[in-house]
């Protein structure tokens, strides 16, 4: 499941569980790109709560939109990523560093309080 929500004139929820399939991955990154359209400096809490690679068909996906994806990222300054996967914290924190102009932070599940005033700051 890969669930985006509103929230706020700015901001984007994204829960992600399970694995994706490429019919998953496409509604998925429909809903990023069209919930995302209007937005200017905008804030992201991605909570990860069970992750599993996606499939191939999926990632396929995934990477024929990647010059859509990298502009859609433009929209954004930051992003939290809540996930207790030590990893997926650190991997998130690498992509941070390699996309100019977003800061992505990474805090474990139960953190979500200090995330969403991260976020706020």
């Amino acid at each position: 499941m890969f669930k985006v929500t509103q929230n706020g004139e700015n901001r984007l929820d994204i829960e992600l569980s399970g694995k994706l399939d490429a019919d998953g991955m496409t509604v998925a990154l429909d809903a990023l790109a069209s919930k995302s359209e209007n937005i200017q400096h905008g804030r992201m809490l991605y909570e990860v709560i069970d992750f599993q690679l996606p499939s191939l068909a999926a990632m396929g996906v995934e990477f024929s939109r990647l010059p859509s994806l990298l502009g859609l990222m433009k929209k954004f300054d930051r992003v939290a990523v809540l996930t207790d996967r030590t990893w997926l914290q650190m991997a998130s924190e690498l992509e941070g560093a390699l996309i100019p102009g977003l800061e992505i932070k990474a805090f474990g599940r139960d953190q979500r309080a200090e995330a969403e005033a991260w976020l706020s700051g």
